[in-house]
This record gives C-alpha cells, structure tokens and sequence, in this order.
C-alpha cells in the first residue's frame, strides 16, 4: 500500500460517511480533510512504520497491532491542532507517533488484562505471542514514546504525559475494581473514561498546541475540546459493543463484566436488569443465548439512544469550544473530526 493510500485510510477507518446515509455535508468535509492532511498523514504513517523491527518477540507482538492500523484519531489531532502554528514539523510528527505509541501500549495491556482473543478483526497479540510478550511489547512501545516526547524538546509535555499515564493507572485500577460489580454509578463511569480514554485526547491537543506556540487560554481550550472528544469517542464505543461488524466481538465489554454508559442507563430504568447481569458476570463462560437475552433487555430500556444522546451533548460542547480558537482551516478541520466521531462503525 502506497503511503497515500495509507493517509486516505486513515481518514476511512475515521468515520464511514456517505450521502446515502444522509450526511451529504460531513461527506464532503471528510473529503476536503483528506485532501488538507493527506502528505502530513503519509509522513506519520512513514514514521510509525519505521519503529525497529528486531528478531525478538517482543518486537513482533507491538508490529502484529500496529500493522494492523487503527483510527490513528490521536495523532491527527496533534497534526490538525499544530496547523494553527507552523504545521506538521518533525517535531510535531514526533509527538503524534507517541500519542499513538501510548494509546497502542494501553491497548497491548488491555488485551492481557481482559483475556481478549480479537483486535481490530483480528487474533490479538496476547493470543498470537502469548501474554508477556504482549505486556513486553506494550512496555517497550511506552519507552519508545516516552523517548520522543523527551527528544521533542517542548517545554512540559513530557510531564503531562507521565500525569496522563498515572491518570490511565488510576482509571484502569477503578475500571478493574468495579468489573463484575453491577452498578449503575454514573461517577464511577466517568472517573474511568474520562481517564482511561479522554486523558489521552487531551495531551494530542496540548501537544498540538505547544508546538503551534499557541496562547495559554488556546490551549486551555483545546484540552476541553479533547476531553469532550474523548467522553464522545468512548460513548459511540460503547454503543458499537452492541452491534455486530465492528471489528471487535460483539458485547465484548457485557461479556467481560465492564460496565459501560448503556449499562448504567438500562440498570437505572430497571433495576431488575441487576439480579441477571450478576449471575452473568459469576459465570465463567457467559452463554451466548443469556448475553443476547441481556442485549435485548438493556435495548428495551432505550439505553442505547441515551448512549448516543450522551455522544451528541458532547461533540456538541466540543463544538462550542473550538468557538475560542481563530477561524480558519485548522478549527475547520476540528469540527469534522468531532463530527465524524459520531458517523464511526468501529
């Protein structure tokens, strides 16, 4: 695959976005955001593709994912936020393939931690390499990221990642805490997404902006807008675990008693839903009939329009942020990326 192509997929796996779907207009700025980023997104691909690739396990495990090639929604919001300065520089570009080193070190970890057998469609790596070479790969991802941060030079960055780590340690600690305890505490909810998840998203903008010398009170900005992106992100996630097609087992996250924002709604609206999901989560194997009885139970309560309602609020208070920022392309380019989150089927 040219690097071109590898660019315009990105923005593919993005959001799939038609006029047939009735989206005529997010179609089009799709479209012209392919065509603004198109060589910034080739570079980045270039670079991540460049990471060594050893003869050791562990550098075959961290390949195995990220040939596998995600949204890479993270290091296009440092690419969109540093067009505000002087553009996507090696050391903008530097700072997008760490975001994305951490966000794919998590998610190596995450597989182990949630005995996941499928990523992005297919085996994982826990399952191809076994579990510590994943947890290896994961951690030497995480060095590597860490290393360009420090070799970017901004001033801080490097330090609001290792916050941003500890916050993720934080959210994934509470996350397993909770796993298999049916609740529908809403707090719990958040202290875990908006760490575990948007965290990430808003070192991509403050890391956007430093390089873009962007005032503080910008910056300040666009890490709410990260934040609000994130929760969003997370919602439609959450949203796609009761769909099929998406890449990722269906009601994986039902299966792996994680309480997500669909659970919490359908438990407030009918507490009956409790007794059957704890007898669920105590299984050891979860019966395929009794998970989709569930599904079907937790769709029934609307939980799955509260999901979405809950993704549209906070694209829509993205939007209203980015009001801060200087009209031109780049906030332009912000719109489209909050709106697509939206549109995305994986």
């Amino acid at each position: 695959m040219t690097q071109v192509a590898l660019s315009r997929a990105v923005l593919d796996r993005l959001a799939h976005v038609s006029a047939a779907r009735g989206a005529p207009s997010l179609a089009e700025r799709l479209a012209e955001l392919d065509r603004w980023v198109r060589a910034d997104l080739a570079a980045f691909e270039g670079e991540l593709a460049a990471l060594p690739r050893g003869n050791r396990v562990v550098h075959a495990a961290a390949h195995h994912l990220l040939d596998l090639r995600g949204k890479h929604l993270r290091p296009l919001c440092v690419a969109l936020t540093s067009r505000f300065g002087d553009g996507f520089t090696e050391q903008a570009r530097g700072l997008a393939v760490a975001v994305e080193l951490v966000h794919s070190a998590t998610l190596l970890h995450d597989d182990v931690v949630d005995v996941a057998e499928r990523r992005r469609g297919q085996p994982a790596a826990c399952v191809v390499y076994g579990n510590a070479a994943s947890i290896f790969a994961g951690d030497w991802l995480l060095v590597a990221a860490l290393r360009r941060i420090a070799s970017a030079g901004v001033d801080g960055l490097l330090d609001r990642m290792l916050a941003v780590i500890d916050e993720m340690i934080v959210a994934e600690s509470l996350q397993l805490e909770r796993r298999g305890h049916v609740s529908s505490a809403r707090d719990d909810y958040f202290a875990i997404i908006e760490g575990k998840t948007a965290a990430l998203f808003r070192w991509a903008m403050i890391a956007g902006a430093r390089v873009a010398r962007l005032p503080a009170a910008a910056e300040v900005a666009l890490e709410r807008f990260g934040l609000h992106l994130g929760v969003a992100f997370q919602a439609v996630d959450d949203e796609l675990d009761f769909a099929d097609g998406t890449g990722k087992d269906p009601l994986a996250d039902l299966r792996e008693g994680k309480v997500t924002y669909p659970l919490v709604v359908a438990l407030e609206r009918d507490p009956q839903l409790a007794g059957r999901l704890a007898a669920l989560m105590a299984e050891a194997e979860a019966r395929k009939a009794e998970l989709a009885a569930i599904a079907a139970a937790v769709r029934a309560t609307g939980a799955l329009a509260a999901t979405r309602a809950l993704a549209e609020d906070h694209v829509e208070r993205a939007l209203v942020v980015l009001d801060e920022l200087p009209a031109g392309p780049p906030r332009d380019a912000l719109v489209t990326v909050a709106l697509a989150s939206l549109e995305r089927t994986s």
